[in-house]
């Protein structure tokens, strides 16, 4: 996780997978098994990774010059179950661009 777009890539598989373990798993087992601690502990780790991935965002929007467009695509893939996924491929790409020049680094 040396550069922004790498952690945004990194923390954004991890709130996509915490996303889906929310949606998937917990929400089914407080709501068909009645157990509310599912979606608490769950809940609770999807919310700190979500506030990661919105600061990883501004990160990169401030390093990289993104635009409005680029910086709601990826607020949205944030919102959608595989989003963060699709958005990975795209950031990648971004991120192979980018090798080949300099970018400022925010200290």
């Amino acid at each position: 996780m040396r550069t922004p777009i790498s952690r945004l890539r990194t923390i954004g598989i991890y709130e996509g997978v915490s996303y889906l373990l929310l949606l998937g798993i917990a929400m089914p087992l407080k709501y068909m098994a009645g157990i509310p601690e599912a979606v608490k502990y769950t809940g609770w780790a999807h919310g700190v990774l979500f506030v990661l991935y919105m600061m990883s965002v501004l990160e990169v929007t401030l390093t990289h010059n993104w635009s409005i467009k680029k910086v709601a695509a990826a607020v949205v893939a944030s919102l959608l179950p595989f989003g963060p996924f699709i958005l990975d491929k795209k950031l990648l790409k971004e991120e192979e661009i980018k090798k080949e020049k300099p970018v400022k680094q925010v200290a």
